[in-house]
């Protein structure tokens, strides 16, 4: 019994009472009066279900929202899966690929620039340059900054001009960002032995410009100079400034690459660069170069051939710096032309610059002494400049008067000294006049009188006037841009009725258009287009292209491609009426201005010009020639700022050349040596 008490833990056991050993609440709790019932007899109800309390608590709304907010958030998910894959899943996909691959671009060889001669004017020569990736550099500013102070002092420049680069050039932070070029060796050693402490810094070798000039031999084995002048021809390369690069990045420029800037490095900058090569490599988590993946090999640049003869050239600018020197000058420009296609066989502005200077980056002091120079040597006066043209615009006069009928070779008027109109007189050069006048003469001695008339007209006469006048000009090129293939080329200007008016604010008067007919006034032209309107004369009335590139040479097979002679204008002057044009010119020789030229051993045509410009300053001294009259090889134009009269100056200069010329002329083949 005790047992049995033992093992029935709930107290069920046989006999158990339960009623004496419930106390309290419980006592009711196990037994049947405790189940309450709503009805005390019958069929019972049955009892709910959990399900039927589950049901009234999720109610068919509540169903609703909370399907449509999961659809809601799946949508979100779905909406953001497609933006960062679809639309901007290139993006993602580069940067993973930037953080893993890099394509590093491979310069091409620039193409060299030889003389007419094949001598060559340019090199390529080693270069190293210091670049910044800046994806590459320390996130942190800390760490950031302490790459750049230490870069600051490697390279002696300061923090605030490597902070400008790299704010510059924010947008293209996984290129090479140039921060300083033309290392010397043994601070890119320096750099390159800290690099793996400077994150995002590299040394790399390139090339860059050097030009033959500034008394640079043309080669090893000789000893002759190189024309400083050639700087206003060749031109110079640099860096690209940001505007280049927003222009140009899309057609594969970089922020390290360099760009032709003047002269015939940028006029030709496509054809000189080539075609740069790509190089795919795999970096580390040091961004470091790991393996090369794939690599595409450059195409080198062309050559270019130009039409400058390097003598000619040199010889050019060292007769007109003697003159200049020993008459305190400081200021000219001289061309020499053929004028049977319009090459350009030297080009002299003076003073010039040293293209060294810029090729790979000019320090800002050399650039503010060539800004501050008063003599302007960057600029290039022999296309840019604008002067009156004084006399030397007189043969272009004549050809209109003539081909107008507005006179005949045998026309004539008589000067006593000049024409008086109302109370203003237009004097000649000569007191007392030269007696009756016809085109021959009034070339031959500039006599102002004879243009007068045909300009303006006088008395019963009626002269062109400024509308013919000026329509004239611009079919000899003036008002206009000839298309030379340099920069920076200017129109020059011819004025009008109409211009006058609405500028000054005046009435045009007769005496406006007797100074158009003698080359002052507001007339402005260029030296480039003097030599072209004279060689136009020499080639009986064709209007060339002038342009100083022969030609261009494959630098793969060494094919030579020649540049063809452009016709701008031609047949609108008979040949008959530029016969007389160009007897008046030979007779400036025998009888007038340019007699200095008679001791040559050919004959030559020319015209002297004195052009007034200010009151208080000296004139422009002009001569612009042809030789030899028979047939015409070349056209020799000067002109010399503040010279005081062509004769005196600017005549001796061509006489000078000429003589140097015509030898030289007899000793050198007219072949063109192959580039090798």
């Amino acid at each position: 019994m005790v047992e049995e008490k033992k093992n029935d833990l709930f107290g069920m056991a046989k006999g158990f009472d339960f009623s004496s050993n419930l106390k309290g609440k419980f006592k009711t709790d196990w037994v049947e009066e405790s189940v309450i019932f709503e009805k005390k007899a019958g069929k019972q109800p049955a009892l709910p279900t959990s399900s039927t309390y589950l049901g009234s608590n999720f109610t068919f709304k509540k169903a609703k929202f909370f399907l449509g907010f999961i659809l809601f958030i799946f949508l979100i998910i779905t909406g953001r899966i497609f933006y960062l894959q679809v639309i901007k899943g290139s993006i993602y996909e580069t940067m993973a690929l930037n953080n893993r691959q890099r394509i590093i671009p491979i310069p091409a060889e620039r193409g060299l620039i030889f003389d007419r001669n094949g001598l060559s004017l340019v090199k390529n020569i080693p270069n190293f340059y210091l670049a910044i990736i800046p994806q590459d550099l320390p996130r942190t500013k800390q760490e950031r900054a302490a790459v750049v102070n230490r870069l600051a002092e490697l390279t002696n420049q300061s923090v605030a001009d490597i902070g400008k680069i790299l704010e510059e050039y924010k947008d293209y932070s996984y290129e090479s960002v140039v921060i300083k070029e033309n290392l010397d060796y043994n601070t890119a050693l320096l750099i390159q032995i800290e690099a793996p402490n400077l994150p995002g810094i590299e040394i790399q070798s390139g090339s860059r410009r050097l030009y033959l000039s500034n008394n640079s031999e043309i080669d090893n084995n000789s000893s002759s100079t190189m024309p400083f002048s050639l700087a206003h021809v060749l031109g110079y390369e640099g860096k690209l400034n940001k505007e280049e690069l927003q222009n140009l990045y899309q057609k594969g420029y970089v922020p390290a690459d360099n760009i032709g800037k003047t002269g015939v490095e940028k006029t030709y900058e496509q054809t000189l660069r080539g075609i740069y090569g790509q190089r795919r490599i795999e970096v580390d988590a040091q961004n470091k170069e790991h393996n090369v993946l794939a690599e595409n090999a450059p195409i080198p640049g062309n050559h270019l051939k130009l039409s400058i003869d390097v003598n000619l050239q040199n010889k050019l600018e060292e007769i007109i710096k003697s003159y200049l020197k020993s008459s305190n000058k400081s200021r000219a420009s001289g061309i020499v032309m053929d004028p049977n296609n319009g090459e350009i066989l030297a080009l002299v502005s003076w003073p010039a610059f040293n293209d060294n200077q810029f090729s790979g980056g000019i320090s800002q002091a050399e650039y503010q002494a060539y800004l501050q120079n008063v003599d302007s040597p960057l600029f290039n006066r022999a296309i840019a400049g604008s002067f009156p043209s004084g006399s030397t615009i007189k043969p272009a006069i004549a050809a209109i008067a003539l081909q107008d009928n507005i006179i005949t070779p045998n026309t004539s008027f008589l000067s006593t000294g000049g024409l008086k109109v109302g109370q203003w007189f237009f004097p000649d050069w000569l007191a007392g006049g030269h007696g009756l006048t016809n085109v021959r003469k009034a070339l031959a001695l500039s006599v102002n009188t004879f243009f007068y008339y045909i300009g303006g007209g006088y008395g019963n006469f009626v002269g062109l006037g400024v509308e013919k006048m000026m329509a004239g000009l611009s079919q000899f090129g003036f008002g206009k841009k000839l298309g030379i293939d340099l920069t920076a080329e200017e129109s020059g200007f011819l004025p009008s009725k109409e211009w006058k008016l609405n500028t000054l604010h005046e009435q045009w008067y007769v005496g406006d258009t007797y100074n158009l007919s003698i080359g002052q006034g507001n007339l402005l032209v260029s030296p480039l287009q003097i030599a072209s309107m004279t060689a136009t004369v020499a080639n009986g009335g064709i209007v060339y292209r002038p342009h100083v590139v022969h030609s261009t040479i494959d630098s793969i097979n060494k094919q030579e491609t020649i540049k063809l002679p452009e016709i701008i204008n031609k047949n609108f002057i008979d040949s008959k009426n530029l016969d007389t044009v160009r007897w008046g010119m030979r007779d400036c020789v025998t009888l007038g201005s340019c007699r200095r030229l008679l001791d040559l051993p050919f004959a030559a045509a020319g015209k002297t010009g004195t052009a007034q410009w200010s009151s208080k300053k000296d004139n422009h001294a002009w001569f612009t020639s042809f030789a030899p009259y028979d047939k015409p090889e070349i056209v020799v134009t000067i002109m010399v700022e503040e010279g005081v009269e062509g004769s005196t100056i600017s005549v001796p200069i061509a006489n000078d050349f000429y003589k140097w010329w015509w030898a030289y002329r007899n000793t050198i083949q007219n072949t063109h040596n192959p580039i090798q």
